[in-house]
């Protein structure tokens, strides 16, 4: 198939819709977890819909200090990547075509969602990228338009404003495609020395260090609800690793569900370690929120929750998440 690139939004409406339109928003720079998103896009377009792909670099999301000017922009890769991943159309309009007025003087405001972690870390990030979105969303007008996991906050707040403000479309976010080593992709990768890159895989680490612990005490938790009230309940936990002293039957019955203390604990450890590395890492945050609101969690909590990693190894500022679910009291 041959991919046209398209610059107006008059080029788009031009075209004649049979199926669904299905849109991937990126800011170019494209590489292999974009490369997934398209050919999930064309999986749900099918063979009669049309897969959009934008490419835009938002001048809104990136505050004083950012990397706008240096960001990638590699137009000709990405439609190349484009086509391979079966898009019918790459959509990459100027500034003045998005923003015909300037900055614009009306815009969408994230709310209390997108002041916390990467909006507190960002001022004014979230609220240029909801813009960018109801316009992207205006000017391709999508029946559905996929995002990355990766960028779970970007997702959640997405999700938000399609439903408080009723737009016609359907969200649909896509896992995290990470590198063999482990290492989420980013277009912000690049970025990174060897050295640099060695230390950036503790995000990873930490994460999954924290999702070791929360299967771990799942298992532990579920194998706890399975044997009946008696000494056959402690001798069954002490089969699994555990001493009686510690696994009291009733204690770990009615324990938190998966202990999202002990979650943050094994992941900080993670990242403390990698604090004192060469060159180190430089935390930003760690943060286990219910992906609803971006509140963090409490010991009691049940139901799907995000653990979440903002950091920066030398200049570079990387993001990393896992979602996890607490199971419910028995």
């Amino acid at each position: 198939m041959t991919t046209a690139l398209l610059h107006t939004a008059g080029e788009l409406r031009a075209r004649t819709r049979t199926g669904r339109r299905v849109v991937v928003m990126t800011m170019g720079a494209l590489h292999e977890g974009h490369a997934t998103l398209i050919r999930t896009a064309r999986a749900l377009a099918g063979p009669d819909g049309e897969v959009v792909v934008t490419v835009f670099v938002n001048p809104l999301q990136f505050g004083e200090g950012e990397d706008l000017d240096r960001y990638p922009r590699t137009l000709d890769a990405d439609l190349k990547l484009a086509e391979e991943s079966g898009a019918d159309v790459v959509f990459a309009p100027a500034v003045d075509e998005v923003y015909p007025g300037g900055e614009p003087q009306v815009r969408i405001t994230a709310g209390p969602m997108g002041e916390r972690l990467e909006g507190s870390s960002r001022p004014g990030h979230f609220d240029g990228m909801l813009t960018v979105v109801a316009k992207l969303l205006h000017l391709t007008g999508p029946d559905a338009a996929l995002y990355g996991q990766k960028d779970a906050q970007q997702l959640a707040l997405i999700r938000r404003m399609v439903r408080d403000l009723n737009f016609g479309v359907e969200i649909v976010g896509v896992p995290t495609v990470r590198e063999e080593d482990g290492l989420a992709l980013s277009s912000r990768n690049r970025y990174l020395s060897p050295a640099e890159r060695r230390t950036a895989l503790a995000l990873s680490s930490a994460l999954f260090a924290g999702q070791d612990r929360h299967a771990a005490q799942e298992a532990l938790r579920a194998r706890a609800r399975e044997v009946p009230a008696t000494r056959a309940r402690a001798a069954a936990l002490s089969a699994i690793g555990e001493s009686r002293a510690a696994a009291d039957a009733h204690a770990v019955a009615t324990a938190v569900p998966g202990g999202p203390a002990a979650v943050r604990a094994a992941t900080r450890q993670v990242l403390d370690e990698a604090a004192r590395l060469e060159p180190p890492l430089a935390l930003d945050y760690l943060a286990l929120v219910d992906p609803s609101d971006f509140t963090e969690i409490p010991d009691d909590f049940t139901g799907e929750a995000v653990l979440a990693v903002a950091a920066r190894v030398g200049t570079t500022r990387l993001i990393d998440n896992i979602p996890l679910t607490f199971g419910a009291a028995s």
